[in-house]
């Protein structure tokens, strides 16, 4: 029995160690805005073919069914992660209240949204945010992963024509770490 449960462990660790290996950071400083239909947004990995991979963040509000009511909260995150076929359990691990205003890390583990971990290759971490009613942008960043830890460049998509709440997600930057 003992020899059983030596191996366990030592399994386990080697797992862990292996996604461990691979992984990736982004951090931006957020601003909460006043009045309604803002603050929303979402944090997740695909895969270089565009292949949802897991969710690392997303407001509450719009993951619990707010997206049903105002369908322009998030619309891409909604999509790829197929929002509407995720369990309550599935809802609520990846969802939290939206912050406060204040720097915000989120870290992806190199697992997909099973827990497995993913192969060393190409991955997209993007940022979704809804800055208010119509006004959108979309942070994307391509980054290569068990390659080693390097910054990587990531590009803003600006949707609607208020400028007002570009400030809501700023100074958005992404790593891998090993």
């Amino acid at each position: 029995m003992k020899k059983i449960f030596l191996l366990f462990v030592l399994t386990g660790f080697v797992l862990t160690s292996a996604a461990a290996q691979n992984a990736a950071e982004i951090t931006f400083n957020f601003t909460r805005q006043t009045g309604s239909a803002s603050n929303q947004y979402a944090v997740w990995i695909e895969d270089s073919g565009g292949k949802y991979i897991k969710t690392l963040y997303a407001t509450r509000w719009t993951a619990a069914g707010g997206y049903s009511r105002r369908p322009a909260s998030i619309p891409i995150w909604i999509k790829k992660s197929n929002r509407a076929e995720m369990t309550q359990a599935q809802v609520d691990a990846v969802s939290g209240v939206t912050p406060q205003t204040a720097a915000q890390i989120y870290t992806w583990d190199g697992t997909d949204s099973s827990g497995k971990a993913v192969p060393a290759g190409n991955y997209v971490l993007f940022l979704e945010g809804t800055l208010r009613w119509e006004n959108q942008v979309l942070y994307r960043a391509p980054f290569a992963l068990g390659k080693g830890a390097s910054a990587v460049q990531v590009s803003a998509e600006y949707a609607g024509d208020s400028t007002a709440e570009h400030g809501m997600i700023r100074d958005v930057k992404v790593r891998t770490l090993r």
